[in-house]
């Protein structure tokens, strides 16, 4: 095995990861690209690829950060809403190794996605990742939606036609490459999370480069996407994620308050079901956690995990201090609607609190 930083990878043992990543039977995350490791690699310097081989060849590929007390984490955690090895068929290392041989302690990840043997044993908690499947094309998805939440359908085209008529002409890009929307979007999404009382991501640097660097990047598996809903040529609504050639990963989903009243988000996300499907995306991934909106739009869901896989040691103590009090309290939180609830009113009212 070596360890690499993403950047230093060849072109043969990306091409192999990509292989490896095609052959498996996980839908094909753009987060579990080597593109995105590598963008992640430029703005995270602890960034690190374990590349596994049988002999010459590559054989696997597991991605991670490793902390300054030498506790591992998937890569990109926090942000990546997919992670895990990129394994062949037959290659499983005995975990304590690995973590030995990538001189982490621990490997901690909040969205396993199924089907990681190697990783979901040591899962403390199974979550759900919503999905739209646009697999048999958007006039499909319509009838499900239909049938499934006709109310919901209705009520937003209806609102759909009331902003065109009130704001002026309604268009959406799939794929706009103007920086000011990304900009207005990133404005937009940083309120939303104070006003929310969450903390706001983009006030992470580190965040906000990862974004300008992977919308930049156009691969055939991993390509930065900003979707932009405009209303009288304006920007109402806009979201930025990443797409391969069959999932659109929805990662950051905006719109302006001022127009909330016709729910440009919701507009915004059937009309990249649309263009996605048109694209011949089958999959559109809104992420973990629940939502209203994931609830009407959403199709199925997914099983994705949170848990660290941890070697005997101090670190392994480390590991557990740092991360599983608050996890399970989350936990004790998320499994009693009404007491999550309050905590969401709480943080909202704290929020306008501090507002100047």
């Amino acid at each position: 095995m070596r360890v690499l930083r993403p950047e230093e990878l060849g072109e043969g043992e990306r091409e192999r990861w990509r292989e490896l990543r095609a052959a498996a039977d996980a839908p094909r995350s753009p987060f579990m690209e080597p593109e995105f490791a590598v963008a992640v690699g430029r703005v995270r310097p602890r960034a690190r690829v374990a590349v596994l081989y049988e002999g010459a060849e590559p054989a696997g590929f597991l991605p991670y950060e490793r902390g300054p007390l030498g506790q591992g984490r998937a890569i990109g955690l926090g942000v990546s809403d997919c992670q895990g090895a990129v394994l062949g068929p037959g290659t499983a290392p005995e975990t304590g190794g690995l973590l030995r041989a990538c001189s982490v302690s621990s490997f901690a990840f909040d969205n396993l996605e199924a089907g990681q043997d190697l990783f979901v044993p040591h899962a403390a908690e199974e979550h759900a990742t919503y999905v739209i499947d646009v697999e048999k094309g958007y006039e499909t998805y319509e009838s499900v939606l239909r049938t499934q939440s006709p109310k919901f359908l209705k009520t937003t085209l209806a609102k759909e036609r009331r902003l065109d008529r009130r704001a002026g002409p309604v268009r959406f890009v799939f794929d706009e490459r103007d920086p000011a929307a990304l900009r207005a979007l990133m404005e937009w999404k940083s309120a939303q999370y104070r006003r929310t009382g969450r903390q706001d991501r983009f006030a992470r640097e580190w965040i906000a480069r990862l974004v300008g660097r992977l919308a930049e990047t156009r691969a055939p598996q991993c390509t930065g996407t900003l979707s932009v809903l405009y209303a009288g040529g304006r920007p109402v609504a806009a979201h930025f994620g990443l797409r391969s050639a069959s999932v659109l990963a929805c990662w950051f989903p905006a719109y302006d308050p001022e127009f909330a009243k016709y729910s440009p988000g919701l507009v915004l996300h059937l009309r990249m079901a649309e263009a996605a499907a048109a694209e011949g995306i089958g999959l559109l991934d809104l992420g973990r956690g629940p939502a209203e909106y994931k609830d009407a739009l959403k199709t199925g869901e997914l099983a994705v995990y949170e848990g660290a896989v941890t070697r005997p040691g101090v670190g392994a103590a480390l590991h557990w201090l740092s991360r599983e009090p608050v996890r399970r309290a989350h936990g004790f939180v998320r499994a009693r609607p009404r007491l999550a609830s309050l905590a969401s009113r709480t943080l909202k009212g704290a929020a306008r609190l501090r507002r100047p």
